[in-house]
């Protein structure tokens, strides 16, 4: 995967991303947005969850001219959930450039809308049909919008939008630079892209197909606080020979790392800052055995060449699909099982689903292990070590011992000894690891959610029967 780091962008974007804890890009990220920089109108073709928000949102907001406080980006989204999802996300990623985004979206008050828009704010995510609105108004100036993006334009499509869409074009300043987003490629978007477009640049991420064998898949629904003492207790209760945490920036594998090994772990972490012979040194480690737990990053492992690993745990859930599928792909190999569990947090129970329906996969909740299982854990894997000595090994020779202390104290008191002994008891020592922004995506598509499309017919163009009218025109006229 390519580091957005490599990809030329502004010091306060890549610090906005750091803070979000994204730090590679995503296959559609790492080839739009050197095109879009370029100024190049780009076609992207990609599935939903793949990152076409930052994709498109880099681009959008280095052109943007902060000190002017006007509208010269425009992202149009087929429901009132994107449109907030996309503006939240590119205020995310600009909040360091001094440029701010608005959604505007039909079933808002409309002078509330309009208040706002007098704020100056320099990007507008709207849905097509209260966008429309806005323009008759005049409340929307698009005199100087420099990019406009069409996201999800299939959906805008399939919900009657297309005519919308063409008046939105038109309307906006012909040297524009136009973005275009769409999961699949129908002929009616292909019409746009052809006359609506400057010679675009075309981005196909094929969708491909992910299953997963295997490998049990589970999840654990968690608020972020928890993650690391539920990853404790996970690690106590089940005691993996081999175990793979993927931790999303290098910082989180610093930290989770360290907190590990304060608690008593053997465990090491990997990314993209050590050294070649650095990470060849961890990894013969695991190989070796002489290290439990490898904290990772997607980057860092990479082609890993590892056998044996029992359980991947998911300490933050990645950004897309496919990166999902290659983490848990490091267990289940060659015939055997694996487990695969991911810590989820409430607000990306929706990427969740979106890993699911894509992997065709189904992941069973866990209920969140307790302290008092972790120690049960531990107890039950001292048990079955001690079950493992008595059926293999020649005991003969403590025998006598064992005899003595039977004479002085009961047997259930010796063996309860043994397992002190023998049991792993857990430092509770105190570990803090640095919160990273969830990861989430626009809810599922319904279409009662958009901006509603007016029934001024004559003036919004969005009847079959008016194909041919020209929003400009029909200003004019209005």
């Amino acid at each position: 995967m390519t580091k957005f780091s490599e990809l030329s962008i502004s010091a306060p974007i890549m610090k906005a991303l750091e803070q979000m804890g994204f730090e590679e890009a995503t296959p559609i990220q790492t080839e739009t947005i050197p095109l879009a920089k370029e100024g190049y109108d780009v076609i992207g073709q990609a599935q939903t969850g793949t990152g076409k928000t930052t994709a498109f949102g880099i681009p959008m907001i280095e052109r943007i001219d902060a000190k002017l406080r006007k509208v010269q980006g425009l992202v149009v989204a087929p429901t009132r959930e994107l449109a907030i999802q996309v503006a939240e996300e590119i205020n995310r990623i600009a909040r360091f450039m001094g440029v701010r985004a608005l959604a505007v979206y039909g079933g808002q008050q409309m002078d509330r809308q309009i208040r706002a828009l007098k704020d100056g704010p320099q990007i507008v995510v709207a849905t097509p049909g209260r966008l429309l609105d806005h323009l008759r108004r005049r409340t929307i100036r698009v005199d100087h919008v420099k990019v406009a993006v069409l996201d999800e334009a299939d959906e805008m499509l399939n919900m009657g939008f297309i005519d919308d869409i063409r008046d939105i074009l038109k309307a906006i300043p012909e040297e524009r630079q136009t973005l275009l987003f769409s999961a699949t490629m129908p002929k009616e978007i292909r019409n746009i892209a052809t006359t609506l477009m400057k010679e675009p640049k075309e981005v196909k991420i094929k969708a491909k197909e992910m299953t997963v064998t295997n490998i049990e898949q589970f999840f654990i629904e968690i608020p972020e606080k928890f993650k690391f003492d539920t990853l404790n207790n996970h690690l106590d209760i089940h005691s993996p020979d081999l175990a793979i945490v993927f931790a999303r920036t290098k910082k989180r594998v610093d930290e989770v790392t360290e907190g590990l090994q304060a608690r008593g772990y053997r465990s090491e972490g990997i990314h993209g800052d050590l050294t070649q012979g650095k990470r060849m040194s961890v990894l013969n480690k695991f190989k070796q055995g002489r290290v439990d737990v490898l904290v990772a990053t997607d980057v860092a492992a990479r082609g890993l060449d590892i056998s044996g690993v029992t359980h991947v745990y998911n300490f933050d859930i990645p950004q897309d699909p496919e990166s999902y599928v290659h983490r848990i792909g490091r267990t289940g190999r060659a015939g055997r099982t694996g487990e695969a569990i991911s810590f989820v947090t409430p607000r990306e129970m929706a990427h969740l689903h979106l890993i699911e329906k894509t992997t065709k996969s189904k992941m069973k909740r866990m209920t969140p292990p307790t302290n008092q299982d972790a120690r049960r854990g531990q107890q039950q894997v001292t048990i079955e070590k001690l079950e493992k000595a008595i059926s293999k090994k020649d005991l003969s020779s403590y025998k006598e011992s064992a005899q003595q202390l039977l004479e002085d104290h009961d047997s259930v008191t010796v063996i309860a000894a043994a397992i002190s002994l023998l049991t792993k008891e857990r430092r509770d020592t105190p570990v803090r690891i640095s919160s990273v922004a969830p990861i989430s995506v626009k809810k599922a598509m319904n279409s009662k959610g958009g901006g509603q499309r007016s029934k001024n017919k004559r003036f919004y163009g969005g009847g079959r029967n008016n194909r041919k009218g020209n929003f400009q025109k029909r200003r004019k006229r209005d």
